[in-house]
């Protein structure tokens, strides 16, 4: 083995050790009995690793094209792990949703597929564990940063639902025999329903006592708050870019949106104002889900849709399945409105996009098409399934590079367009409306936690520029507010691949095929945008 391979693997091992619970989720071999480690002391070490793996492996001597790759991702993985830790997010990640570390582990573990006993003791010695990691979760959150009030009362009405369950439901896996059940149900009544009582003691007494007010929620009103949204800022779009600079990308992409809105607006609605195109889109009866039955039954049509195109514009087609599910009832109201779930690489689990039901007459119809494809194919679930599928190193195949994956996806909500899938005008709306609401997360992100805004203003912002639909607004903004950094990788990649692209489609003229391109973006793994657009550079003086 190289060195810059064995670098690779020393830091795929190490990012896996401290997130145990995602080995688990993607079917690597191992015990799957650990949680994560959230003590300030554990992480900590994890810091002063990834800083030392990030220095050897900027020092490492490529062999060749490939191992260049290679040590690039392993330097941009590891130096990402430390702005993650320096930004403390343990501290004030406090929400209704899984970037909250109590609530990852516990909306993570029912996507664990228990294949064995080996597993399902596993589970068990993971259930013995909570009441831990919340003593680590509540001393970090008792001396650290503050959270603002209202996402305190999010993860307080979290816990009320999981709780109001009979033993704690959701985590009531199938262990197979009596005696691992019986062990399950003792744990979960004895060691983890009490530890979650605990926590959400601590959520509604001393944690909401001192939170901090609705007009004062961004980082930039805490302590050290600027210099550690930077951090995020590059760990999430592999970019140098600052946060003003991506605050006027942002304004400049929705002023760009407002054309296009008012073009298809015309001949959907009749009209070019704005305003009542947005009215209209937010309020007509005929824009909204009968039922959450409904919207999972369209979401699988467009999915089937897209799989007859997809040989029509990418040479390779991924084998693992995708498949469709409701979001779960105790992650209602939880930010978001779908997400998807790479397929086990032990092949225990498909792929799943897990779309929201709750409240579904309220939801938008129009965008249903356009979440599919970002979630589904020709987004998440063909670009990851193929990364997981290639012969490459497992750092290359699972790195977590926001920009490429989530990049990746909003192209190919355009993509969708150029291949056809959408059935009419209206859904082409929903293109837009989905784009405008990734334009939309670099404004009030950047405006949040970098310029001052306040959490109204960051929902009246979106209400004015975007359609999104009311129930989605508020959840949107106390997603960005939860996890800061993430929802710029959106736009920020997009926009890359977009010009990667173009400059392909100039360089190439009638030789570019977009299937060959479409190989070269997605047959080197998950790449940081910089050495994303080396490879396809380097593709370009090949041919």
């Amino acid at each position: 083995m190289s060195e810059v391979d064995a670098l690779g693997e020393e830091l795929t091992g190490r990012l896996l050790a401290a997130d145990p619970l995602r080995a688990s989720v993607l079917g690597l071999p191992g015990d799957h009995d650990r949680l994560p480690d959230v003590s300030a002391q554990a992480q900590a070490r994890h810091r002063a690793a990834c800083l030392d793996l990030a220095a050897r492996a900027g020092a490492a001597e490529p062999a060749g094209p490939g191992e260049a790759v290679t040590r690039d991702v392993v330097v941009q993985q590891a130096r990402a792990a430390v702005d993650l830790l320096d930004a403390r997010l343990p501290e004030f990640a406090v929400s209704d949703a899984f970037t909250a570390p109590v609530q990852l582990v516990l909306m993570t573990l029912p996507m664990i597929e228990l294949t064995g006993p080996g597993r399902a003791r596993g589970f068990l010695a993971r259930l013995a564990a909570v009441p831990a990691l919340v003593d680590q979760v509540i001393e970090r959150q008792s001396g650290g940063l503050t959270p603002p009030g209202f996402l305190v009362d999010g993860a307080i009405g979290y816990f009320d639902r999981l709780l109001a369950a009979p033993g704690v439901a959701p985590l009531r896996l199938d262990v197979g025999s009596g005696a691992l059940a019986a062990e399950r149900d003792a744990l979960l009544a004895g060691s983890v329903r009490p530890a979650l009582v605990r926590y959400r003691e601590f959520l509604a007494g001393e944690l909401r006592a001192r939170a901090r007010p609705a007009d004062e929620p961004g980082l930039c009103w805490q302590p050290g708050g600027l210099p550690r949204y930077a951090g995020l800022i590059r760990a999430h779009t592999t970019t140098g870019r600052t946060a003003q600079e991506l605050h006027d990308i942002g304004l400049a992409l929705i002023a760009d949106l407002a054309g296009e809105f008012r073009a298809v607006g015309r001949r959907v609605f009749g009209t070019t104002d704005l305003a009542e195109i947005f009215h209209r889109l937010r309020t007509d009866p005929a824009l909204r889900w009968g039922s959450g039955e409904e919207l999972l039954a369209a979401a699988r049509a467009a999915i089937a849709r897209a799989e007859v195109a997809a040989p029509r514009w990418f040479r390779t087609i991924p084998s693992a399945r995708c498949e469709v599910r409701p979001v779960p009832a105790t992650e209602a109201g939880a930010g978001t409105i779908a997400y998807y779930i790479e397929p086990a690489l032990d092949g225990s689990r498909p792929g799943v996009y897990y779309a929201s039901t709750v409240q579904a007459p309220e939801r938008l119809r129009h965008v249903g098409e356009a979440v599919a494809f970002h979630e589904a194919i020709p987004g998440h679930h063909l670009q990851i399934s193929l990364a997981q599928q290639l012969d490459l190193p497992l750092l290359r195949r699972i790195a977590e590079v926001n920009a490429y994956t989530e990049g990746w996806g909003l192209y190919a909500e355009r993509l969708a367009d150029e291949m056809g899938l959408y059935s009419d005008e209206v859904a082409r709306l929903g293109m837009l409306t989905q784009d405008a609401m990734r334009a939309g997360r670099l404004v009030v992100d950047t405006g949040l936690h970098a310029l001052g805004w306040s959490r109204q203003r960051a929902v009246d912002y979106l209400r004015e520029h975007t359609p999104m639909a009311e129930v989605e607004i508020a959840e949107e903004v106390d997603r960005y507010l939860g996890c800061p950094g993430p929802a710029l990788s959106y736009a920020v990649g997009r926009l890359e691949i977009r010009r990667i692209r173009a400059g392909a489609e100039r360089a190439l003229g009638e030789r570019f095929d977009v299937r060959d391109f479409h190989d070269v973006v997605l047959g080197h793994g998950i790449l940081p945008l910089p050495v994303l657009d080396r490879v396809v550079s380097d593709w370009i003086t090949s041919r």
